[in-house]
């Protein structure tokens, strides 16, 4: 029974860190449901993010650092969605005033939903880091697993060397965490395995509702195929690296 309670007090904190995504998927349901007017869906979903953020802000449930992250992270996403839909690898069929280069501005949000998840659980569960690696080598691994995303489709994908890199660099690190005023440890690399998990099932989620469309998507709705989870893989660790240095900046790890 104490570990039941344990699991639905950990299962309630993930939750209430969930909240931003939740929103994301929430307002991605509703737009294809229903036909809002004066403006396109896209444009729509834009204003909602825009507006969550806001409240999140005003209401204490984010903080003004954190708040910085979502942004840094939304220009990453960003950019990493006008490449990728120029190199066709997804798109966004439907039309929008806020589009730049066929992406809409929301779908910088979806990138900026993780970082405000990893902000809000690192602070709901009290996380701490264990054997941290140096910093001259966490950033060139971080902007190597990046640029990857860009450089394999003119060069090698070398993304499977990168991931053994990571447990190379992270073998002996370990995140703690608390629930209920009891600490627990996990390694580092199997968190990163855990939550590149639950996004590509939130990917999945997310093409469902129409947040973008896939090539073997146009004609009907199929899963998103498993080899997704390693790059989402590893765009987390990229996210955990940047929040993890900003902790570390402000002196809070």
């Amino acid at each position: 029974m104490r570990a039941l309670k344990q699991l639905v007090r950990f299962g309630w904190q993930q939750a209430l860190s969930c909240l931003f995504p939740v929103v994301i998927f929430a307002s991605l349901a509703f737009t294809q449901v229903v036909d809002l007017p004066f403006l396109p869906r896209y444009d729509w979903l834009l204003i909602i993010c825009l507006l969550m953020q806001w409240f999140m802000l005003r209401s204490g449930l984010e903080t003004l650092d954190e708040l910085k992250v979502i942004t840094l992270f939304h220009l990453i996403g960003l950019a990493l969605e006008i490449f990728k839909v120029h190199m066709g690898s997804w798109s966004y069929p439907e039309e929008g005033y806020s589009k730049i280069f066929g992406v809409p501005l929301y779908s910088g949000f979806m990138y900026a939903s993780v970082a405000s998840y990893l902000c809000q659980a690192w602070r709901r569960l009290n996380v701490g880091l264990v054997h941290w690696p140096p910093f001259l080598v966490v950033v060139p691994l971080a902007a190597a697993i990046y640029l990857n995303f860009f450089t394999h489709h003119y060069w090698v994908d070398v993304r499977w060397w990168l991931a053994g890199l990571v447990i190379v660099v992270f073998w002996q690190s370990w995140v703690i965490y608390e629930v209920g005023g009891i600490r627990y440890r996990m390694p580092l690399a199997l968190s990163f395995v855990l939550i590149g998990f639950f996004i590509w099932i939130a990917e999945n989620i997310a093409t469902y509702f129409g947040a973008w469309e896939y090539p073997n998507q146009t004609d009907a709705w199929s899963l998103v195929h498993v080899g997704k989870v390693s790059s989402w893989l590893l765009l987390v660790i990229v996210s955990f690296l940047i929040v993890a240095t900003l902790k570390r900046v402000k002196g809070e790890d």
